[in-house]
């Protein structure tokens, strides 16, 4: 998956208007779930000045749940959760910076 250029954290009452419109069509509450995320990825996800994706499907097409996740992290301020396994003294930040010289 190619990862957005931007990721711009869509407004609290969007939000609500999303979780409403999908809890009002599906009673499962992991589907619900997803399918929520989805949508807010897919009018959260930037390439350039494009979205990234044409809607919820194309997101649940191109991404796993682990990816989604640290997108949703992302938008939500914080750093991603480290995977099991992962190094805890690798800095992320630190490791972009050094990218963005390289480049």
């Amino acid at each position: 998956m190619t990862a957005p250029d931007r990721l711009i954290p869509l407004p609290a009452g969007r939000l609500l208007s999303i979780w409403r419109d999908v809890a009002e069509k599906e009673e499962n509450e992991a589907v619900r779930g997803l399918l929520c995320n989805a949508r807010v990825l897919a009018e959260s996800c930037f390439l350039g000045e494009k979205r990234m994706f044409d809607g919820p499907e194309a997101v649940l097409e191109a991404m796993t749940v682990g990816e989604m996740e640290t997108l949703l992290q992302r938008l939500a301020g914080k750093e991603p959760s480290l995977p099991d396994g992962a190094n805890p003294n690798f800095d992320p930040a630190r490791f972009r910076a050094m990218r963005r010289e390289r480049a």
